[in-house]
Parts: C-alpha cells; sequence; structure tokens
C-alpha cells in the first residue's frame, strides 16, 4: 500500500465509523495536527 492510500484509507474508515479528527487522535493519544497530516500526505 502506497502512503497516499493510507492516508485515503484512514480518512474514509474515520468517517465511516462517524469519528473527527479530534476523535482518532485523542483515541490514539496523538495530535489531531498529526490525524491531519497523516490524511493529507503525498508521497
Amino acid at each position: 500500500m502506497r502512503i497516499d492510500e493510507l492516508g485515503e484509507t484512514i480518512r474514509t474508515l474515520r468517517t465511516r465509523l462517524g469519528y473527527t479528527q479530534q476523535d482518532l487522535a485523542s483515541a490514539l493519544q496523538v495530535s489531531p495536527q498529526a490525524v491531519s497530516k497523516w490524511e493529507r500526505r503525498h508521497p
């Protein structure tokens, strides 16, 4: 899986489950900015 595909997968699953970036960040104990970066990362 390419890194850009991973970001898209994270975003797709997060939104499908009804989570915000803040929700996911809290669950993973990272910053919301980290989640945003993962989701928009391009090679």
